[in-house]
């Protein structure tokens, strides 16, 4: 598989500025490269699954019912789809500034970022709303902690992780990524038991009492943007692969095989919540997983698991504070944000970036102590609306990048499939999930204004990158 510099490959537009070179090592103020490829896969998977699954699926359910599956389904194509395309991109031109730097090479630096800025805050939240999570399900065994004093011990142990390793950090997710991945296949074992009668408690009576669908289109098209940061993190695999010793080859591999693994992964386990659970059920906004498993009768499972699930959420917020510091790494290299933040330690910390992401965790810690039930469900919801404006800037930028590529004669290491229609398709979908959520106050709100909050970054990019290139 040629790497990304070779002749068969496009070289990178700013080429001459990326912090980063595919297949070296750097010392100093550079990132180092010693991911492996299962490091890649592992660290991706275990993104994914983490408030989203064990948190946010119970959200979800609440707002659409049973047909929250629905939601699930349509968003998961559209993941499967955005993800080729934006493997296309990587596998021909890795970069650490992933869906940033393609934006800047197919619309120019002020679109380069705006889509870099959003991706990072979008993570920033993300990195709030596990910490708030994990400390919400321990505050449930601990009661006599507070549930801010969790989140700032989560917040203070995790940040010193990021700024203290970076050799052991692949292995370090790999192994805890393995964890949750064999939680939620249990989870799902036990689940169909319970089901078919092969536990202690008696299995449901009656399914979907009120109904597949009791909340109506509008439950669906709300339910989307909490499923969108479901599926949030799949897509760290872009910013990970540049730090890889074959970063085309290792893409490629990854991008084939994740997203399927999350998609049986969750529908599965969704699938199991809405056939156990009544869609009322409180249980649903602490940790609906723990909750099916009390249901089964099995109550001493729950409480061991419910340490899995923490131990889960804890890996997937330091993955996210991994991917989230070295966007900003690069835009800072790029001259897009301040200087500092562009430097890494011997050891390829970009230390300040690490920081800088940090922040709203710690921010976090203060909504925690005066709004600790609210926290988390406004942080799912901005999140996903954040994410589906990632998911179109990576779509037009693999329209453009891809036909000229075409136009030069290039030979693309990974392609989009059905190529320009499918992209087209995605886009629509995406379209209409943007059209269902204006129909909803509450979703119609986040949608506004992030639409606001991204055209205001492409103001100010305006004028940061007035000059330069992406």
């Amino acid at each position: 598989m040629p790497e990304s510099h070779s002749p068969q490959s496009p070289v990178p537009a700013d080429s001459s500025s990326d912090p980063l070179t595919p297949g070296t090592t750097t010392s100093g103020a550079g990132l180092k490269v010693g991911m492996k490829p299962r490091h890649l896969v592992m660290m991706s998977l275990g993104s994914a699954i983490g408030a989203g699954l064990f948190v946010g699926s119970g959200a979800g359910v609440q707002a659409a019912g049973p047909a929250v599956l629905i939601s699930y389904v349509v968003a998961g194509l559209i993941v499967i789809f955005v993800m080729r395309a934006l493997g296309e991109l990587v596998a021909a031109d890795p970069n650490p500034g992933a869906f940033s730097h393609y934006a800047g090479r197919a619309m120019g630096p002020a679109a380069a970022f705006a889509v870099g800025a959003l991706w990072w805050v979008q993570l920033c939240l993300v990195v709030a709303a596990e910490a708030t999570a994990a400390a919400q399900i321990a505050a449930n065994y601990i009661p006599s902690v507070p549930q801010w004093v969790i989140a700032l011990a989560i917040m203070v142990v995790f940040t010193a992780i990021n700024l203290t390793t970076s050799g052991s950090f692949g292995e370090f997710e790999f192994w805890f990524s393995l964890i949750k991945v064999a939680f939620v296949v249990l989870f799902l074992v036990l689940g169909a038991a319970y089901l078919f009668g092969a536990t202690p408690a008696a299995p449901p009576q009656e399914i979907f009492a009120d109904g597949f669908m009791p909340t109506g289109l509008p439950g669906v098209a709300a339910g989307l943007l909490v499923v969108a940061f479901a599926f949030g993190g799949i897509e760290i695999v872009a910013v990970a692969a540049a730090e890889t010793s074959n970063p085309s080859r290792s893409v490629t591999q990854a991008i084939k095989t994740i997203v399927w693994r999350i998609l049986f992964l969750y529908i599965g386990s969704v699938a199991i919540i809405v056939l156990v659970l009544d869609w009322r059920d409180e249980r649903l906004s602490e940790s609906p997983f723990v909750a099916v498993l009390d249901t089964a009768g099995l109550p001493v499972i729950a409480s061991l698991l419910a340490a899995v699930i923490v131990i889960a959420l804890l890996s997937s917020m330091n993955a996210n504070i991994y991917g989230a510091s070295r966007m900003a790494f690069s835009m800072s290299q790029r001259s897009m944000l301040p200087a500092g933040l562009g430097k890494a330690t011997r050891r390829g910390v970009p230390m300040a970036s690490v920081l800088a992401t940090s922040a709203f965790g710690f921010v976090a810690v203060g909504l925690n102590y005066f709004w600790a039930a609210e926290v988390l469900g406004v942080l799912l919801n901005i999140v996903g609306s954040t994410l589906i404006v990632t998911w179109v800037a990576t779509l037009v930028s693999q329209i453009i990048i891809r036909r000229r590529a075409e136009a030069a004669g290039e030979r693309l290491p990974l392609k989009m499939w059905g190529f320009p229609w499918l992209s087209y398709a995605t886009l629509a979908g995406i379209a209409v999930i943007i059209v269902l959520g204006l129909t909803v106050d509450s979703v119609r709100i986040q949608i506004i204004g992030t639409l606001v909050f991204t055209a205001a970054l492409y103001g100010i990019g305006l004028l940061v990158t007035r000059g330069r290139r992406a």
